[in-house]
């Protein structure tokens, strides 16, 4: 476990299929991916750690002249594509323009050419006398990040998520209000699966917030709103997935009602699980867990910060109230992973309902250091350890995790860190 320095804030991390690469896209338009280093001989039971492996500028500013608009160069999302070869690929966006990046290795370079000397320049023909073999010599391992294709002007909005289809060939782009089909080789065209754009948009109530597609059946997608519901679409059931197959939804207790309702139960991240069979939400303070299978509620709820229920005014006043936080599955669906503040995250055992509040701070992050579980207190009592909930500093956000897809490794954006923790002694939660 380290952390990596940059004086740019993270704003995506991602795991590619087989946890070896770990993608991080930053504000400033850059790509970082770090590769896992094999076990060493020596140490066996020490995993290998993470290390750069390539670092490149994916996206640029822009200006949109006809709107008069600043088109920033963060990363809103990387989706790693399904490896079908010695390459690796992976899409990354920014608010209008998805790119699909290749990754490629080389270690060898050929030497020997007829008709061209070391440099490459074409050599004089009258001096080629006798030919040669050209032959593949070794060289340090270069790795090349090279654009494949750019999808722009699919969107009016701004991108909220992308998210690969299980068929490898199409994936899907949502901003506020729309959601397209793309083919991942097609870059001219889209077509547009979902639109809940009103004929006039004071009739506006609600917005798309997040979309994935589900893991095996390539025909299913969910998308979630601004007002905390899922929306389960099947492409086979019309072009237009305007009509969904299914709605979840919980109905509000009227007790807790207040000014604040309606943002915090805007859903900020819908995740499926690696079965499909449920789906994973994170809101303002609490995850939900959804069984496809029931649409009234959710079968689990877990409080990530319940704490700040009473400060929620001065969240709204200083804008937290609207940061989106995102939610992961471990590799078994057993295990929900959240962030909060204070460079706090939340994990939840879903057999045991045991939680835990753990914290990314330089200190935890040394080699074979233990996670301490961390206690908010509020008023009354306080043991040595816990913190107020009136000192919490809530410039410190934990907005993006990913847990790797099969080992207990995960990984935690804060602000321009990023920590990588790995249980290297059993396969409980801590």
């Amino acid at each position: 476990m380290k952390p990596v320095g940059g004086t740019d804030i993270i704003s995506t991390v991602e795991f590619n299929h087989t946890g070896e690469l770990l993608a991080t896209g930053d504000k400033g338009g850059r790509v970082v991916i770090f590769q896992r280093e094999p076990e060493s001989k020596n140490a066996p039971h020490s995993q290998g750690e993470y290390d750069v492996y390539s670092t490149f500028q994916s996206h640029e500013p822009e200006f949109d002249y006809l709107k008069s608009l600043e088109i920033e160069e963060k990363i809103n999302k990387i989706k790693w594509l399904p490896q079908q070869n010695a390459a690796h690929s992976l899409l990354s966006t920014n608010d209008k323009t998805i790119k699909l990046w290749k990754i490629t290795e080389r270690d060898k370079r050929p030497e020997g050419y007829n008709l061209k000397d070391e440099e490459g320049k074409l050599k004089d023909l009258s001096t080629v006398t006798s030919l040669q073999v050209p032959v593949l010599k070794p060289m340090d391992l270069m790795v090349e990040v090279s654009p494949r294709r750019v999808f722009a002007n699919g969107h009016t909005y701004h991108i909220n998520s992308i998210s690969v289809n299980s068929d490898c060939e199409t994936y899907m782009s949502a901003d506020d209000l729309r959601i397209n089909l793309w083919h991942l080789a097609i870059t001219d065209r889209s077509f547009n699966i979902v639109d809940i754009k009103p004929a006039n948009m004071e009739d506006l109530t609600e917005v798309i917030t997040a979309s994935e597609f589900h893991p095996h059946h390539c025909n299913l997608f969910v998308y979630s709103s601004s007002k905390g519901s899922l929306r389960l679409c099947d492409m086979r059931a019309a072009a237009l997935c305007d009509k969904h197959s299914k709605l979840f939804e919980e109905p509000e207790d009227p007790s807790n009602r207040s000014f604040f309702s309606e943002i915090i139960s805007s859903v900020s991240d819908v995740k499926f699980s690696h079965s499909g069979r449920y789906m994973l939400t994170r809101d303002y303070l609490t995850v939900k867990v959804w069984d496809l299978n029931m649409e009234a509620r959710p079968i689990e709820t877990y409080q990530v910060h319940d704490y700040l229920r009473s400060k929620l005014c001065s969240l709204y006043e200083n804008d937290c109230i609207f940061d989106k936080f995102e939610c992961a599955w471990n590799g078994s669906d057993s295990v929900i992973m959240t962030g909060a503040y204070n460079n706090f995250f939340r994990m939840f055992d879903r057999n045991t309902k045991r939680d835990v509040t753990l914290e990314a701070s330089r200190e935890s992050s040394k080699p074979r250091a233990v996670l301490k579980p961390r206690r908010v207190c509020v008023g009354g009592k306080r043991r040595r350890d816990d913190i107020s909930v009136d000192s919490l500093d809530f410039t410190k956000k934990i907005l993006h995790t990913a847990w790797h897809p099969a080992e207990n490794i995960i990984a935690i954006a804060a602000t321009n860190n990023l920590y990588i923790f790995q249980d290297k002694v059993n396969s409980e939660m801590h």
